[in-house]
């Protein structure tokens, strides 16, 4: 791997997205017009105030594991990836790349989503914003990594969906957002305990309340951290150069 290719493969990934209205609204725009939704709906009511730190947690999570898998997929299915691999490019390379730059568009949309959640929806923080700031680029770059694992197995776009049972499904599940963990079956509580969307919302919930210091919070992003590095290592060493 060379910074220099991971760089290009960056560059010309967002060059893509650039040229890809659609995409960038997907990325940009829907996360908060849902996390909006979710508090107009409970607008008359104090909900909103207790499950908006997970929401904020949730929606960046999917698009960008959504948005990630499929366009990784699509260069492999349409052959770039075969005739990039061909030159002086490695897997880990292309992985790196496509992290990079979905990361710097994760953080561009957990910027417009974080803003629009306290500055719009209310959602109202007891510790300092730019700790809410670095749990949800944790969060959203957590997407971006799942995405990517997802892209390496998946052979169409219809698998991709098809992880999201396995992937992303248990974690909402078990993270928290319906039933506090501890008050689920004591086996769905230790598996939602060792999944790191549960650690996304327990960082925001304590950021919002300001129950916990600050050395609680980082030490969950470092968790989340791990299956992010995780996730990309497994991604890259997976990595079909064609899909059949």
């Amino acid at each position: 791997m060379t910074p220099t290719r991971t760089f290009a493969t960056a560059g010309r990934v967002l060059l893509q997205i650039r040229n890809d209205p659609r995409t960038i609204a997907l990325l940009l725009v829907v996360p908060s017009l849902l996390i909006g939704l979710v508090a107009w709906i409970f607008d008359e009511t104090n909900v909103f105030a207790t499950i908006g730190p997970a929401i904020l947690a949730l929606f960046p999570f999917i698009v960008m594991f959504l948005v990630t898998s499929i366009s990784t997929l699509r260069e492999r299915r349409s052959g770039t990836l075969e005739r990039l691999l061909s030159m002086p490019l490695g897997r880990g390379d292309f992985i790196l790349g496509y992290a990079l730059a979905f990361g710097l568009l994760a953080i561009v949309q957990t910027a417009i989503a974080v803003g629009f959640a306290t500055w719009v929806c209310g959602i109202e923080i007891e510790e300092s914003l730019w700790l809410l700031f670095a749990v949800a680029i944790a969060d959203a770059l957590l997407g971006t990594a799942l995405g990517l694992l997802a892209s390496a197995f998946a052979r169409t776009e219809f698998q991709v969906v098809q992880f999201m049972p396995v992937l992303i499904f248990p974690q909402i599940l078990l993270g928290g957002i319906f039933l506090p963990r501890e008050q689920l079956p004591e086996v769905l509580e230790v598996i939602g305990d060792w999944l790191p969307l549960s650690h996304a919302i327990d960082a925001l919930n304590a950021v919002s309340t300001g129950a916990e210091d600050a050395a609680y919070i980082w030490l969950r992003i470092l968790f989340i951290g791990c299956w992010i590095v995780g996730a990309v290592i497994v991604g890259s060493l997976t990595l079909r150069r064609r899909t059949p």
